[in-house]
């Protein structure tokens, strides 16, 4: 990932960080929650999963693509509840139950993929071409892929993220994959209810927008000459999206 510079190794450090993160909080019990480390291959989207026995990156996987390679899809769609039970002991069985069906799917997903492909009907393009920073939550309408980075507001160091942003969008700019005309910086909270939990939601956008700014200015100023900034709430309820500047 270029967040990472091209380093997968940083990239898998810092993502078992986050799982050690969630089992702080949720327990490492798992007994409502399992964080569950996955990679995702994006020639194919193909997921591949960590054994939940891995403490660092270095074990073994769980690469749906290659189970498809080792059988046709429909042997590969009966074979994943066996393998899934065998890389991940520690996980609830309701709860291998529950994810199975998305599994299956993948792999479904792989073996269409693989079909388009050898039909010359689906162009491969996994060029970085981001011209949006997205800072919040609420941002699970936005599919188009290689389009935006997005920023939840988890980091106690938010400026880094921001900075890696930004370069990610000048190094665009400057190798033309993207027009040099501007970027967009939307920020978005998300509410429940009108009224009180509304008006922390604007605040709370507003700032991110503000501090992003600030950083971009302080640290991209030629970049920051380009930035347009937009502010946005969303509502939990109906998934509608607001434009407030």
């Amino acid at each position: 990932c270029a967040g990472f510079g091209y380093d997968p190794a940083a990239a898998r450090r810092h993502t078992f960080q986050i799982r050690q993160q969630v089992e702080h909080v949720f327990g490492a019990g798992h007994a409502t929650v399992f964080p569950l480390v996955c990679g995702f291959e994006t020639d194919e989207d193909a997921l591949i999963l960590h054994a939940d026995t891995d403490l660092d990156g270095g074990g073994p996987l769980l690469d749906l693509s290659a189970l498809l390679d080792e059988n046709d899809e429909r042997g590969a769609l009966d074979a994943l509840g066996a393998r899934l039970a065998g890389h991940l002991p520690r996980m609830p069985a309701g709860m291998r139950a529950d994810l199975l069906p998305l599994l299956r799917g993948n792999v479904a997903h792989i073996a269409a993929v693989r079909r388009a492909s050898r039909a010359a009907a689906r162009p491969l393009d996994v060029e970085h071409c981001e011209w949006i920073m997205c800072l919040g939550r609420g941002f699970d309408w936005l599919h188009v892929p290689n389009v935006a980075l997005i920023i939840g507001p988890y980091s106690p160091d938010l400026a880094d993220p921001i900075r890696k942003a930004a370069s990610i969008i000048q190094s665009n700019m400057r190798e033309g994959r993207i027009p040099d005309d501007g970027f967009l910086v939307l920020s978005s909270a998300p509410y429940h209810d009108i009224g009180v939990d509304r008006a922390r939601a604007i605040l709370k956008a507003g700032f991110m927008r503000d501090f992003a700014a600030d950083v971009i200015r302080k640290e991209f100023p030629e970049l920051a000459t380009k930035m347009n900034l937009r502010t946005t709430v969303l509502s939990w309820e109906s998934r509608t999206v607001e434009h407030l500047d």
